[in-house]
Parts: structure tokens; sequence; C-alpha cells
């Protein structure tokens, strides 16, 4: 729960509070009736809303059992930590999502039925001074599907923690107080938007093509220049459905103040399906490098090369790609430019696919969860990030996502006021290949910093074929609104 900050005075008040989550990492391995168990490697992170209560996110992709390679799974949820001693605790939770993948798409349908998922868990854990292990058992059930078994998974977490203001305070300077309370405390993150070719060597699988992805990274520095790394990858070209999630360590070398080089190595899971991109159980390794020019100090245009590889199957790519990378850099260092708060807005939301039509013939709605960062630049423009997977079946199948990035524009937030209106243009991929989105809406306060999302869009794609996809969509969920002291 968010707590104020200390103050000088009773005139100069800190605007800042405390807000406190979890980064889990867990293991788990599950029966799969006539066929070999999958093995999934999921990663979660948790924000702390009451003493005891976190909600959030998590994603759940295979490593090395069988042939899975391209399943993935994505839900939000609930996690319950109660103190038992001072280093044993109890856990308890209950989440739900979407995802699917397989050998093949007939598979697929099999594995993960219509690909929405309930998952609980109950277990222990051990707090030891700065990271916590334990065992939970937990049941997954995805629908009419073969995934459905209860089972011990292992887990590791560490506690994370962050001082964030009003949403309403972005470009705000801060107070002399607020400056030296996050003096030193924070650390910069950057957000990267990338396009990627993967040239296939000697591929074993049907699909014999280039791989286009577009990718998003997130990077969070324990220093000046070394940081850990989590990227999402989806396919726009080649196989729109492919996917890879990845997690792993950077560093970066300056080489002027505008230009720098950096590498990074990954590992995580993807694919499409082994029968057509060979990456056996679906285990990733990718190591690459990348140069940046810096063309504003939060802004960076990047060129990078790689080797992405598949050590369980024979899929092995060169790599290269663009990127644009955009820095939140920390407050208050000796010679930075004066610190200002910058506001961002994180919502997850349930959002409906109508009017869905394909090939000229009308479908079934899609169900979807879906999240959106929005990083402000003005008081009225900002940077929306969206992603969104499907919990139903579309076209029979499971496994419909989509991945896209934009400009947004709104009313200035005035404090005091309730209501803010927005509206935002999206690009990015889906099933289908490049797509294109509008959409409107609006968050309204419930108890900062917390707000409830309305929204409506409408998005567009077409198949390499020749065939249209289009769809309206309405959103409600909830919004988590904040800044943060940067420059």
């Amino acid at each position: 729960m968010p707590v104020a900050a200390v103050t000088d005075t009773p005139d100069t008040p800190s605007r800042l509070f405390r807000g406190e989550g979890l980064v889990v990492l867990d293991y788990q391995s599950i029966h799969v009736p006539g066929d070999a168990p999958i093995d999934l490697g999921g990663f979660h992170v948790l924000n702390r809303v009451s003493e005891r209560v976190y909600l959030g996110m998590g994603a759940y992709a295979p490593l090395f059992k069988g042939e899975y390679g391209g399943f993935m799974a994505f839900d939000v949820g609930v996690h319950l930590q109660q103190p038992l001693t001072q280093r044993l605790f109890a856990t308890a939770g209950l989440a739900a999502g979407g995802g699917g993948g397989g050998r093949s798409a007939g598979h697929s349908r099999f594995l993960s039925g219509t690909g929405g998922y309930v998952k609980g868990h109950v277990g222990l854990g051990y707090a030891f001074p700065q990271v916590s292990v334990g065992l939970n058992l937990a049941q997954m059930r995805f629908k009419d599907a073969a995934i459905d078994d209860r089972y011990a998974n292992v887990f590791v977490q560490w506690p994370f923690a962050f001082l964030a203001g009003p949403y309403d305070a972005h470009g705000e300077a801060l107070t002399p107080l607020e400056a030296r309370l996050s003096a030193g405390q924070a650390r910069e993150n950057m957000l990267t938007l990338s396009l990627e070719q993967y040239r296939q060597r000697d591929p074993q699988g049907s699909f014999k093509g280039t791989l286009g992805t577009a990718d998003l990274q997130y990077a969070h520095f324990f220093d000046r220049d070394t940081y850990w790394f989590a990227a999402l990858g989806v396919g726009h070209r080649g196989r729109p459905l492919y996917n890879q999630l990845l997690g792993g360590l950077g560093q970066r070398v300056w080489l002027s103040p505008r230009t720098s080089l950096s590498a990074q190595l990954g590992v995580g899971s993807g694919g499409y399906a082994p029968d057509v991109i060979d990456t056996g159980a679906g285990l990733l390794l990718y190591p690459k490098a990348a140069a940046e020019y810096a063309l504003s100090p939060d802004l960076g245009l990047a060129l990078s090369a790689g080797y992405l590889t598949a050590p369980r199957g024979s899929s092995r790519n060169l790599a290269y790609g663009l990127a644009l990378n955009y820095h939140v850099r920390p407050a208050g260092r000796a010679g930075d430019a004066a610190p200002v708060f910058r506001a961002s807005r994180f919502s997850l939301f349930q959002q409906t696919g109508t009017n869905v039509r394909y090939g000229g013939i009308d479908r079934d709605p899609l169900q979807m969860l879906a999240a959106q960062l929005d990083t402000q630049l003005s008081e009225r423009w900002f940077l929306p990030l969206q992603a969104s997977v499907a919990w139903n079946a579309y076209l029979t199948y499971p496994g419909y996502g989509e991945l896209l990035a934009g400009i947004g524009l709104q009313n200035r937030h005035e404090p005091g006021e309730r209501v803010q209106v927005y509206g935002q243009l999206l690009a990015g991929t889906n099933p289908h290949g490049p797509a294109y989105k509008a959409g409107a809406g609006l968050h309204v306060d419930i108890g900062a910093p917390w707000s409830l999302h309305l929204s409506a869009g409408r998005i567009h794609a077409r198949h390499s074929d020749g065939r249209r996809f289009q769809a309206d969509s309405l959103g409600l969920g909830l919004g988590y609104r904040f800044s943060t002291p940067g420059r």
C-alpha cells in the first residue's frame, strides 16, 4: 500500500509515496495424458495493494521436455502472502488467462483447448535476507484440453520497491526534499521497441523463409551500465503466430556522450510449432549486440545483430534489427538537469472483440486479456504499448494475440478532476500479420493511484494471401497511474 514519505516542515510536504512488489520465477512439470510432460517456466510481476495482498500478471513457456516449442500462456491474478514466523510464510493465489501452442495446429487444440485457463496455488516459503524460496501445490486447468493437472512447483522471489508521486504532477519540478529522498534510490529504465529479422540456417521445419518479429523489451539497470531485461517478441512476417519470451542480463559501454554499445544474453522460450520451426521443447538462447545513437536525452536509435538458437531443436538463426529506445533516467545525480516528475499509466483490462470479420465471413467474438503501458511525453501526448491474448478459441484454435504500439493524445489531468479522456493510434501485429488500430477511452478516478479503465477501438489487418481481418473492441478494467522522479 502506498505510504507517504516524511517531510521537512509542515509547509513543504513530500508528494512521494513508496510502492512495493515482488518478481517471482517458478518451475513446474505438468502431466499430459498420452504425451510427454510439459515443463513450464513462469515469470510474474506483482504489485502490493494492501498489507498481504498482491495483484499482477505472469507468463509461462516450456523449456526442456517434449516438443512444445511455441506454447505460451499469460494471466492476471491475486497473490496472498501471510508471515508465519520471522522467516517462514504461507502463500495462496488464483489467476486466469489465455494461451496455446503445440507441435501442430491440431495438437495445440488438443493441448490447450479453447485457450482459456485458471490456475490456483497454496504453499510455503522461506525468506532469506535478499531472496525467498518456496514450494507450492498448484493446479492448472485449460478448458476442454489435455492440460488439467495438480502438481508441485518451486519458486524464487525478489522484493522490489520504488518511489512514486501523483500522476497529475507530470512535468513539475521536485522540491528540495523530494530530490533528496529520491537521490540514489532510483535507477535507469529503458523501453525498447524493435523490428527484427531472423535468417534461418539449414532449417529442418517446413518453414524455410526469413522470420520477422516485433519485439518489446523492458530493461532495469542495477547501476549506470549493467541491467536485467525481459522481452516479448511476436511474428509479423513469415509466421505471424510465432512468439518468444526472453529474459537475461546486459552490459553497456559508452563510446561518446551520444554513442554506446551494449551486449546482452537472453534465455527463454519460443517458436511456432516444432514441425514448422523446430525449437524442440522451446528453450532459446539469444546473445545479441547493439549500437545506439542518442537522438535526444530520452530517445535513441539502435542497430543490433545476434544469433538465436534452440539447444533442444534444430533452429539456428542469424538475427539483425532496428530499434527505438526510450530511456527513463533517474533524478538527483550531480550535474543532471533539474529533476521533474514523469507520469506513466498501466492498465489491465478485459477486452471483448465484437463484429469480428475475416475473409469476408463473420466470426465469433473474441475474449481477450489485455495490458497497456502509457508513457507520458507531455501534458497531452503519450506513447501507448498494448498487448492482448485471447482466452477463447479463434477460427476454432487457441492462441490469438496482438502486440501494438503508437501515439496517444489526452486532455490534461488537473488535480481534483475525476475523468480523463484520450484517443490513440496503434500499429503492430496479430495472427494475420501487420495490423493497425484506432481507439479512444477514458480513465475515472476511484481513489489514487487507481482508476477505472474504459476503452473502445477498431483493428484492421491483412493476411499475406490478401484476406482482411477487422474487429471492434470494448475494454473494461483497472488502471494504475503514477509519476516517478526523473529528468
